[in-house]
């Protein structure tokens, strides 16, 4: 029997450390998208099903999916079921393979903004159609994945 996956120490031990991987950042992305209203853990135990249901975070997969595969995620009953957040998943996902010629990939990209807070991002990420971005979101998102550095306590 395969061993069943722990989403929120698989989440834990990714955040804070630098990641070029546009996958990986795709990954923490989807999680920033279903974390508002909920707890970290509890959007990070999605991993799992995150990872099945939207093409193992291949963004240009998830960028093509029809409204069929859609309301099929939206009805899985291990997902969080919010049909506006798996909705902004695929937007985000269409936003990201839009992100070339200008950007070599969705890496290149998140790391042009090393050095800029979570709102510079959320505005310019808004300009090129990604949703559920907002500026909090986004701050985490940039500490998660090392671009910006952990605030100190």
């Amino acid at each position: 029997m395969a061993e069943e996956r722990n989403g929120i120490d698989e989440y834990h031990s990714m955040f804070g450390h630098p990641t070029h991987d546009p996958q990986k950042l795709f990954e923490f992305l989807v999680v920033a998208v279903f974390q508002p209203g909920l707890s970290w853990k509890a959007a990070a135990s999605k991993l799992p099903v995150f990872e099945q249901v939207f093409a193992h975070f291949d963004a240009k997969v998830v960028a093509g999916f029809d409204e069929a595969t859609i309301e099929e995620i939206e009805s899985n009953p291990d997902m969080i079921r919010n049909p506006r957040k798996v909705r902004a998943i695929v937007k985000n996902a269409q936003a990201i393979v839009q992100l070339p010629p200008e950007f070599q990939d969705f890496a290149a990209y998140w790391w042009s903004f090393q050095g800029q807070d979570g709102a510079a991002v959320a505005k310019d990420m808004k300009k090129r159609g990604f949703t559920f971005v907002g500026p909090t979101t986004m701050q985490l998102m940039l500490v998660g994945t090392g671009v910006a550095p952990r605030p100190v306590h």
